[in-house]
């Protein structure tokens, strides 16, 4: 009798440069296309075998090359996807810039909390519905954010285990009133990505947390002249390039040790539980299917 297959619970949405683990083969899997979903189509989808055991891969940006930019991402499509796989924890990548100049670039940051900045997006599955009134405590689950900074520790990875992220529309990087706004305001680091992906999976009762890499300091936190034609028209240096180039490799390293220790981790959240007062209310179903307005 043939064994059944194992279908994963774990996901993995990788950031700008994920494609590349695509085409150089650093990540291989089965490609399931796109998902269609009542909010347009997905991202494709990928089913990774590891060791450990399968997950989901999804490139955020694109398959082959940075195809569409974070204001145009469609969030709700892609976590829509995942829930319909069956995915109950999710880990994203971001490339982020830094605020401080004490943090370095090149290092991993597990963010805790976040400011959101974004202005255009599509933030909810619930519009003109009365759902969604949720607290915020951990933005970010808990549950995953230990199993990424258990993951970070084991392989030597230079990592801070916490940081509050900003979230701005893009495609634009930020002035350097802005800068300063986010850095009175407490940020730490500065990206266009995590919003509304980290708040629509929280809706659909996933847990999701996110490994940022910082990629270079944004605007006035070092003095950087404009140099057109170069990435990040000057922001980072050659060298920082070749730091943060080093860490990306560490990546699929990195997704595959989390997906080992979610296996047997114990949950310290409550993601799961996070409509369990509306399930209850008289009048909404008990199939999350149901609590989507398209």
């Amino acid at each position: 009798m043939a064994k059944k297959r194992q279908e994963p619970a774990f996901a993995v949405i990788g950031g700008s440069t994920a494609y590349e683990f695509l085409t150089s083969g650093a990540i291989r899997g089965e490609r399931l296309d796109r998902v269609d979903t009542p909010f347009g189509a997905s991202q494709p989808v990928y089913r990774v075998e590891a060791e450990s055991g399968p997950y989901f891969f999804m490139s955020r940006h694109g398959e082959t090359n940075f195809d569409i930019s974070a204001p145009f991402v469609n969030y709700r499509a892609n976590i829509y996807a995942l829930k319909e796989l069956g995915v109950r924890q999710i880990l994203s990548w971001s490339g982020a810039g830094a605020l401080r100049d004490d943090i370095p670039v090149g290092h991993f940051v597990v963010v805790d909390d976040l400011l959101d900045f974004t202005k255009n997006r599509e933030t909810t599955f619930f519009r003109f519905k009365g759902l969604g009134f949720m607290r915020q405590k951990d933005p970010f689950c808990p549950t995953v954010r230990s199993a990424a900074i258990a993951a970070l520790q084991e392989t030597g990875c230079p990592f801070a285990d916490r940081g509050v992220y900003v979230c701005t529309e893009g495609p634009r990087l930020e002035t350097p009133a802005e800068v300063r706004m986010f850095v009175a305001l407490g940020g730490d680091l500065v990206g266009m990505t995590l919003c509304p992906e980290v708040f629509l999976a929280r809706e659909l009762e996933m847990c999701y947390a996110s490994i940022s890499y910082v990629t270079n300091y944004t605007e006035g936190i070092k003095d950087r002249g404009l140099k057109p034609g170069r990435l990040f028209e000057g922001l980072s240096t050659r060298r920082e390039q070749k730091k943060v180039a080093t860490s990306f490799k560490l990546l699929p390293e990195l997704i595959a040790k989390v997906a080992e220790l979610l296996l047997n981790a114990k949950p310290i959240c409550h993601c799961q539980e996070a409509m369990r007062y509306y399930r209850r209310r008289s009048g909404v179903g008990r199939d999350w299917r149901e609590w989507l307005n398209p």
